[in-house]
């Protein structure tokens, strides 16, 4: 006799449903094919609350310090024309760098955490921002620089009165670029201890494709605010072109 067999009789006779092989219809929908479990969806969509926040936040500080560094870079780099090309080629440097690559370079420094995710990802947005900042200020035409020195402003005033505001529609677009891209590369931001929605993805699988559209969906989601909310400050900031257009 076998040596389940006494447990069975201890147990009770067992239903013969018991020992069939288990189908898609009984197994959970995690455990399928299944291209999308709504209920699964339904049930667990609160565990990516906090995965969101996180997410948010990266983005938000790596966008902001690399425009502060970038813009500074830029400015600089405006004035002393010999340092554009260094700076872009020191820029290129990082931006070519494989993100995992980068994040794990970081790590005998920083450690795991959000620092590393930041550090990270403010690298890759030096370049975009820096290389559109220097064409902006590079396309502004020469006539209206020369016409405002021609009406007693400064340098300081030349700049931030006339060639950083016409400067502005290249400037956000480097923006918005740096900005899409980074709540891309974010996802990956878990691998450094960073959190956000890299984690669920990692965390419940990325073979449950469940899993996969959710967290991709919210990216997607961000990335498409985020860039609605600079094209409309950019449409704010520079009047004059609406009425061109007009």
């Amino acid at each position: 006799m076998s040596s389940w067999m006494p447990l069975a009789a201890a147990a009770g006779e067992l239903p013969d449903s018991f020992f069939k092989e288990r189908t898609s219809e009984t197994l959970p929908c995690q455990a399928t094919d299944r291209f999308f479990c709504f209920d699964w969806a339904r049930e667990n969509i609160d565990r990516y609350g906090d995965p969101t926040v996180q997410h948010l936040r990266l983005v938000a500080l790596a966008v902001l310090f690399g425009f502060a560094i970038a813009f500074a870079l830029a400015l600089l780099a405006h004035r002393r024309r010999w340092l554009q090309p260094p700076l872009l080629a020191a820029t290129g440097v990082l931006y070519t760098i494989p993100s995992v690559a980068f994040f794990f370079l970081l790590l005998p420094f920083t450690g795991r955490g959000v620092d590393t995710a930041v550090i990270a990802l403010t690298a890759f947005n030096l370049q975009i921002i820096y290389r559109n900042t220097i064409v902006g200020l590079a396309n502004v035409p020469r006539s209206v620089v020369d016409a405002a020195r021609g009406m007693g402003q400064t340098d300081r005033q030349v700049l931030w009165r006339v060639e950083v505001p016409l400067a502005s529609p290249e400037i956000i677009a480097g923006l918005r670029i740096a900005t899409v891209s980074t709540v891309a590369i974010a996802t990956l931001a878990t691998l450094a201890g960073g959190g956000g929605l890299g984690k669920p993805i990692f965390e419940f699988g990325i073979s449950f494709k469940t899993n996969i559209i959710i967290a991709g969906g919210i990216a997607m989601l961000m990335a498409i605010a985020f860039d609605a909310i600079l094209l409309a400050s950019q449409r704010l900031a520079t009047p004059w072109e609406r009425v061109a257009r007009a």
